[in-house]
């Protein structure tokens, strides 16, 4: 696997290199948020190891720039900041994993492998759709009745879980497991929110709305008039 570090404490560097490297990984190393966005756009990568607290653009900034221009590449993100609402941004910004510092190169290696197993997209599976709401998981383009609907990173993984559990509830604690991978209950409202958010835009002015609240249990969505 090829991996960029952006990291710049050297020696928390030069530890998750050696790690990588005994295992068989290449592994590039960079010090700045800047640097480390013109590498990660290169399309080099197969995992990005961030940290938080980088120089010029910070780990938050880097996750919104990649995200925002499509960039799809796996990204853990690194950090002293162990509140909770920390995680949770870094999630909502767009991170596959968030791991606390100090933390264990085994557990650090466990993480990029299991990021790395997750089945690549495939032709068969690639368009989601229910009604006149359209999803393509490839170009992350979704539109409803012909109508381009811009999503951020977390609320489209939102959609999509919902999609593929189509006329299904689904509880907040799958949600949070599934969406978000918190596997503890934050606190917070995170799920209202975004489900909120995702309502305004794929349902708001439309014929109909898809997304259901089942109250006492969770949400689904359905294609369905009522």
């Amino acid at each position: 696997m090829k991996i960029l570090l952006i990291e710049d404490d050297l020696k928390t560097a030069a530890f998750v290199t050696k790690g990588f490297e005994e295992h068989g990984h290449v592994i590039d190393h960079v010090v700045s948020g800047t640097d480390g966005i013109d590498r990660a756009q290169s399309g080099l990568y197969e995992m990005v190891i961030l940290d938080r607290m980088i120089p010029e653009i910070d780990g938050i900034q880097v996750l919104k720039k990649l995200r925002k221009t499509g960039n799809k590449v796996p990204i853990i993100l690194l950090t002293a900041m162990s509140s909770v609402e920390n995680r949770v941004e870094g999630l909502q910004e767009g991170s596959d994993d968030y791991l606390i510092k100090p933390f264990a190169f085994d557990e650090l290696y466990a993480r990029v492998l299991s990021l790395g197993r997750r089945p690549p997209l495939t032709q068969g599976n690639t368009d989601l759709t229910c009604a006149d709401l359209k999803v393509d998981l490839l170009s992350r383009k979704v539109t409803r009745n012909g109508r381009s609907i811009e999503l951020q990173p977390t609320e489209f993984r939102l959609l999509e879980y919902l999609l593929k559990n189509q006329g299904r509830v689904v509880t907040r604690t799958m949600l949070l497991e599934k969406v978000w991978d918190f596997h503890f209950d934050p606190k917070t409202n995170v799920v209202e929110t975004h489900i909120s958010r995702l309502r305004s835009k794929i349902d708001k002015g439309f014929s109909f709305p898809l997304i259901q609240t089942v109250r006492g249990v969770g949400y689904k969505i359905d294609g369905k008039a009522r």
